[in-house]
């Protein structure tokens, strides 16, 4: 996630010993910082434009990594964070080369949840985290535990059926706040966060009530962290029960 301290010496090995390394990271910075490290670095961002179905953007790149691959040559793909977490196209390029008899793996990266946790202070085993992609989490109906912190990534391009847009409105967002308000109260604090890419800057957080969300600023990396609104249940037929177990065990 961050230029420089977030990434493993094999995620390095990889990048210096590949004959062509793609990459999607919208950030020139760190584009410069790979070609560092190996002369053939080729941005994939060229196939994104608005109004264009990102599904179609993320099937070129794939088509753009296997033909390198078919042409005998040995192919990485450096992609921000995690490269498997909200990440499509790598996990079809690696589905595809397997199928074709080529040898493919992924290494795992730093995701912008583990930046979150710490930056945020949160530690999911605490109260538990539910993950979800903020337009899935609005499309299908879900069971929500209030009791646990709740993360809706993509907030905004939240409630985007196109999946041809870089953006979605106030109007979204509106929406969205209605969907959310079927389980939390509209002035429940929530927060907006996004990790940092470069080592001065500082992670932007923005505490808000839930009801403020439509007019708040975000884009396609911002996240909505919503915060537990009720207090955990015990479960005291299981618990009894438990008990009688460790009480036998005796």
């Amino acid at each position: 996630m961050t230029l420089g301290s977030h990434i493993t010496p094999l995620a390095r090995s990889h990048i210096e010993k590949a004959d062509v390394v793609f990459t999607a990271l919208s950030d020139g910075v760190m584009e410069l910082w790979l070609a560092k490290m190996n002369p053939d670095v080729r941005s994939l961002q060229c196939y994104y434009r608005e109004g264009k179905s990102r599904l179609q953007t993320y099937r070129e790149m794939v088509d753009a990594m296997l033909a390198e691959v078919r042409a005998g040559k040995r192919v990485c793909g450096a992609f921000y964070g995690h490269p498997g977490v909200f990440t499509w196209p790598t996990h079809k390029a690696i589905e595809l080369a397997r199928s074709e008899g080529y040898p493919a793996r992924m290494e795992p990266g730093i995701s912008a949840a583990d930046c979150l946790y710490a930056d945020l202070g949160i530690d999911p085993g605490k109260y538990g985290c539910q993950h979800f992609e903020a337009s899935q989490f609005m499309f299908y109906r879900r069971r929500v535990d209030t009791a646990a912190y709740l993360i809706l990534w993509q907030i905004g391009v939240v409630g985007d059926q196109s999946l041809a847009r870089l953006s979605t409105s106030a109007s979204h967002r509106r929406l969205f706040v209605d969907v959310l308000s079927r389980d939390y109260d509209v002035t429940h604090e929530v927060i907006l966060y996004e990790a940092v890419t470069l080592p001065l800057s500082r992670p932007h957080v923005v505490r808000l009530p839930l009801g403020a969300l439509p007019e708040a600023d975000c884009d396609m990396h911002s996240t909505l962290i919503v915060p537990p609104s009720s207090a955990l249940v015990p479960d005291e037929a299981i618990r009894e029960r438990l008990h009688t177990l460790d009480r036998s065990a005796a």
